[in-house]
């Protein structure tokens, strides 16, 4: 058996950690991207191929060349506001797009996918933390063509054997421990590395938005999950869909972080005396975001071994620091 395994966005975040995850289980990982957001650097463990998912020539050409046993799928554009702005560019790259890799798979007799999924598939929350039975019901373009995705998914595998898991994860946070890779984006939106570059650039403030939600300090609170963690369970995913039926899974702490918190976490780390702008609410923005965990335990046998938003915050420093 094959193991190669195609990785779709493998030069983006969570996609090169993913891969180096891979490397360190004995798979070599083929990383498959545009490259319109994605880093050469990042591409350490295994072939760089150049393309986009909606090419589909170039898809065979990749599913010819390495014959993967199986496809972890990354590549999505991610940012909301800009789903929002452009809804076009999101449901052709996100959607359209992982059609036709699901059609190459199927011409190609590839059957497992793990799938990047998000939190934003159940919109508003109507309790806390979060099952993966709450009702879907996204409240943006970015999360709709997710959720389209998971259907596609559904359908082909009912129609063609497909099999997937579709990881719906909640806040990635931090960077490899040995520093050897980090998150990159530009523009940057998660607010991790968002407080951080404040601290380094105390002339570009962090903007809280909104003090007056129904939390201890009046600020959001999130689930941030470490991007090792979330790199180690699309693994156990893989591994899963080789003896079991598709599922769909959350991936979290199961517990929150408040933005005071983060920022007050990010202080103790870089011992910036971080001072944030503070900002009306924005729209859409719930108060808290926070998984239940359960179903990944019993499924992948998956826990988090990052627990410590200090320790998280710190391997994003770290990297930060080694990158000026």
């Amino acid at each position: 058996m094959s193991k190669n395994i195609l990785v779709t966005g493998g030069a983006g975040y969570i996609g090169s950690h993913t891969c180096k995850a891979l490397a360190a289980r004995g798979f070599t990982p083929v990383t498959y991207d545009s490259m319109v957001y994605g880093h050469e650097w990042a591409v350490k463990w295994g072939p760089l191929v150049r393309g986009d998912i909606a090419d589909r020539v170039a898809l065979d050409a990749v599913f010819e060349e390495y014959n993967p046993a199986g496809v972890i799928h990354f590549a999505a554009f991610i940012a909301v506001g800009e789903s929002v702005q452009d809804p076009a560019k999101y449901y052709r790259n996100n959607s359209v797009g992982t059609l036709t890799l699901l059609e190459a798979m199927r011409d190609h007799g590839v059957k497992p996918i793990v799938f990047s999924s998000t939190a934003a598939m159940y919109g508003m929350p109507q309790a806390v933390p979060i099952v993966e039975s709450h009702p879907q019901w996204p409240i943006n373009p970015y999360g709709w063509s997710k959720f389209m995705v998971e259907r596609m998914l559904e359908d082909f595998g009912r129609a063609y054997g497909t099999r997937h898991c579709a990881l719906r994860y909640f806040n990635a946070a931090g960077a490899d421990p040995d520093g050897e890779i980090g998150e990159a984006h530009d523009p940057e939106t998660h607010l991790i590395p968002l407080v951080l570059q404040a601290a380094r650039n105390p002339e570009k403030p962090i903007t809280v938005f909104g003090t007056d939600y129904d939390t201890p300090d009046g600020t959001c609170i999130r689930d941030y999950i470490h991007v090792n963690d979330l790199a180690d369970a699309h693994i156990r995913a893989l591994d899963y869909l080789a003896d079991n039926s598709s599922a769909a899974i959350n991936l979290g702490t199961g517990t929150g972080n408040s933005v005071q918190e983060i920022i007050e976490a990010s202080r103790s780390v870089t011992g910036v005396d971080i001072q944030p702008q503070f900002g009306p609410r924005r729209e859409g923005d719930p108060s808290r975001l926070v998984a239940d965990r359960t179903l990944a335990k019993q499924k992948l046998g998956w826990e988090p071994q990052f627990t410590d938003i200090t320790e998280t915050i710190g391997h994003a420093w770290n990297w930060m620091q080694s990158q000026a």
